[in-house]
């Protein structure tokens, strides 16, 4: 017990600064508008955090094995999410839309934090990394556009399209492109695509603790508790027996268990608001998701660091 307290003693330097921008939000989001936020958090899901998952994917050439290996781990915890997720239906909302748009922080990961938790980690998962939010981007979308196109009648036509336009998609093929191929793009475009992608993950915290309901943990219900317990405590216990049972890496039974303990995704209220389902209600599950993994997540890193 005292050797995880001193490992979750020397985690949390790694995290604090992080935590300390989504409280910083909280003090200024009442300073700028609405809209001046929600202006900035697209400017993120447009631009900065395609940036940031560019370069992450094509920062090394990767074998293609690895990359096999690493998908296969990532998928497996994003499919057990979305099985887990979908059992809390009776507990959620009439509308099929609004649990489709709440089933989503089941099995969907915050792509700021996943970057913040691998500077507290070795180099190893730092770069394995890189390679799990390209491949864990594309199926997220998917699962997420597809349950959504699904429950508004749109059908699999109209969630491939959305899928197939979303930034962070094609950011993430394009770098795993890049890596794959072992290419090295030009010096000039990739200084200017690295200094986008520093802005991404602090602009992201301090817009989260801005638009965030920070009463809103204190509201746990079936749905909620559910879904945070799924994603927060569920998923990386699984990774953390499962995986060590089919390789001897240390760097990918951690990186496992911290993808899998990611709070979820920050951008699922702006895309339940494009499909019509309750964006305030998916809101309330982001911040909720957001706030117990400051407080999860350094254990569950300080367990395989």
């Amino acid at each position: 017990m005292t050797d995880l307290l001193d490992a979750i003693i020397a985690v949390l330097p790694g995290l604090a600064p992080d935590a300390g921008l989504i409280v910083l939000g909280g003090f200024v989001g009442a300073k700028l508008g609405p809209q001046a936020w929600a202006g900035l958090d697209r400017l993120n899901f447009l631009v900065l955090f395609p940036a940031l998952i560019f370069v992450s994917a094509a920062g090394r050439p990767i074998p293609v094995g690895e990359v096999a290996v690493v998908g296969a781990v990532v998928w497996a915890v994003m499919g057990l999410g979305f099985a887990l997720a979908s059992l809390l239906r009776p507990w959620g909302p009439p509308r099929a839309v609004d649990f489709a748009a709440a089933w989503q922080t089941g099995y969907r990961f915050n792509t700021a934090l996943a970057f913040v938790a691998v500077g507290a980690m070795p180099v190893a998962v730092a770069s394995q990394m890189s390679i799990a939010v390209g491949l864990a981007v594309p199926l997220a979308n998917l699962l997420a556009v597809g349950a959504l196109a699904r429950a508004t009648a749109r059908g699999w036509g109209g969630a491939l399209r959305g899928a197939a336009l979303n930034p962070f998609l094609l950011a993430s093929l394009a770098g795993l492109a890049v890596c794959l191929s072992g290419w090295s793009p030009p010096g000039p475009p990739m200084a200017a695509l690295d200094r986008l992608a520093a802005a991404a993950v602090p602009l992201a915290l301090v817009t989260i603790g801005a638009t965030m309901d920070w009463r809103s943990v204190l509201r746990l219900g079936r749905l909620s508790g559910g879904l945070a317990a799924i994603k927060l405590i569920a998923l990386p216990l699984a990774a953390l027996l499962a995986v060590p049972q089919v390789t001897d890496d240390p760097a990918l039974v951690a990186l496992a268990v911290v993808f899998a303990a990611l709070p979820t995704a920050s951008a699922a209220p702006a895309l339940a608001r494009a499909y019509g389902a309750d964006a305030g209600a998916v809101s309330t599950l982001v911040a909720q998701s957001t706030l117990l993994g400051l407080v999860t997540l350094p254990i569950w890193i300080a367990m395989v660091v």
